[in-house]
């Protein structure tokens, strides 16, 4: 921690008692969209002299997840759909680290950062945004064979991956082969997946005008969704026509179809489809982060969310306020006021606004106002189809398809984006994609950079040949240089 900032920090086996703090110390897990427009909104309103402001994430930046099937797909740069902690949050205290505990009883978290030794930061509010992370099923081969769409890593994997299994198959004889190179299987219909399916496909088409051995019919893209429909988010005409979109590209689609097995990449489903693929991309939902409720003595629910009261503030059961503690985002259960009995959906639009909300309500609770009830109306959804393709659903009355819902998509997306600097960069990014068209090459050695080194480095001799091998070469030189 920053020397400016009178801490509170021990190691986790020193018991030694923290020093006091001059200022009140609001501690911030996650550094999400929930986390980072919290600290940004906290800063704002309060001074330093006010608030000490620490925020606790294991990167060191924030991923706008909706843009990362378009980074997946070349159309954004990866650089540019996240944002650096250290930019973003200016007067703040920034920790990378992993939160392993959360002991609210003592106001304190413990924090393992990538190496060293884990220590303890205490506090006095404790704001929970840790998100959610991938929800997984124990299928044979899933987790040796697939891949997960939740952060930037695994977009920019998944499009590297793609890109060079058609480098593969383009250079390839064996039938059997090619096809399996050339088939790529997505689980998950919802938002995430949908979209990441239709901008890859998207890519991988266009990508075959380089490639003088390879059609498009010769790409197989496979959808399987457990539920009867897809794009759960949307109205059911919608979705219907989203899928009947998708279809007349040639995409496949399995429906009330569970995946039972992937092991060494042979896909077999609850329905009895088999098939082999080398692309198994995993994005049938997400769960609370498992801190909360492994780890954490805070109240949560039988989804392992953060219970929460409308203003945001943890509560029990029985709705009694947890001083000091609040939460928000994907990691809560966050009452939707304007639907009694429902919760808020996990997306960026509540997130964002929930932590706007929680802010306020925090600096409310510093100049003894009351607290304010989380209250917004959703304002639609937007879902990309691939370029220039798109649905949206807005204000609960206007409804578009194709090119106007794309731009409808770009729009909202970009202007929610985090930072000016960002914001611009991704529309450079953007109408530089419109005049140059979609830069594809795969840069997979970049997940493994040392291995191509590793291959050419010589394994150690044993010493005594090493001697001798030395004395060889200088007889060598030595005699080379009396010829010369």
């Amino acid at each position: 921690m920053p020397q400016n900032d009178l801490t509170s920090v021990s190691h986790a086996s020193d018991p030694a008692t923290p020093r006091p703090r001059k200022v009140p110390r609001i501690v911030v897990l996650g550094g999400g969209s929930v986390g980072l427009y919290v600290a940004r909104r906290l800063r704002k309103k309060l001074k330093k002299r006010e608030a000490a402001i620490v925020v606790v994430d294991p990167r060191p930046y924030m991923t706008y997840a909706p843009f990362l099937p378009e980074a997946a797909a070349g159309s954004i740069d990866a650089r540019d759909v996240v944002a650096p902690h250290r930019k973003a949050l200016k007067g703040i205290d920034v920790l990378q680290g992993k939160v392993t505990t959360i002991e609210h009883g003592r106001k304190a978290v413990k924090i393992q950062p990538e190496e060293g030794d884990e220590y303890e930061v205490t506090y006095d509010q404790l704001v929970v945004g840790l998100g959610s992370v991938s929800r997984t099923l124990p299928i044979p081969g899933l987790a040796e064979s697939a891949i997960g769409f939740k952060n930037v890593e695994e977009a920019i994997a998944v499009r590297n991956h793609v890109i060079s299994r058609l480098d593969i198959a383009s250079s390839t004889w064996d039938a059997d082969l090619r096809k399996r190179m050339l088939t790529f299987t997505f689980v998950g219909g919802g938002f995430a997946g949908i979209e990441a399916l239709a901008e890859i496909e998207d890519m991988a088409r266009y990508a075959t005008r380089q490639y003088d051995t390879i059609e498009t019919s010769d790409l197989r893209f496979v959808m399987i969704e457990g539920a009867g429909r897809i794009l759960p988010e949307v109205t059911e005409p919608m979705g219907e026509y989203a899928l009947a979109e998708l279809k007349k590209r040639g995409i496949e689609f399995h429906l009330n179809t569970f995946l039972s097995s992937c092991v060494d990449g042979h896909v077999v489903t609850s329905t009895g489809v088999e098939f082999d693929t080398e692309t198994i991309v995993w994005t049938a939902g997400v769960k609370a982060n498992p801190v909360i409720k492994e780890a954490s003595d805070l109240p949560f629910d039988k989804l392992g969310r953060v219970i929460v009261l409308p203003t945001l503030q943890v509560a029990t059961e029985d709705g009694e306020i947890i001083d000091g503690a609040w939460a928000a985002g994907d990691c809560a259960a966050v009452p939707d006021v304007l639907n009694p009995g429902k919760f808020c959906p996990p997306n960026a639009q509540h997130a964002i606004r929930e932590a706007v909300r929680l802010a306020d309500n925090i600096v409310a609770l510093y100049k003894d106002k009351p607290a304010v009830e989380y209250n917004h109306k959703n304002v639609g959804v937007v879902a990309s189809l691939g370029l220039y393709k798109g649905v949206a659903e807005l204000f609960g009355f206007v409804k578009l398809r194709g090119f106007p819902a794309w731009v409808a998509h770009r729009g909202y997306h970009v202007m929610a984006m985090p930072t000016g600097n960002r914001k611009v960069r991704i529309l450079i990014g953007w109408i530089g994609q419109f005049l140059l068209g979609r830069e594809l090459v795969s840069l997979g050695s970049l997940h493994d950079p040392r291995q191509e080194f590793r291959n050419a480095s010589v394994p150690p001799k044993p010493v005594g040949e090493k001697v001798e091998q030395k004395a060889e070469s200088s007889a060598e030189r030595a005699e080379s240089g009396a010829k010369a």
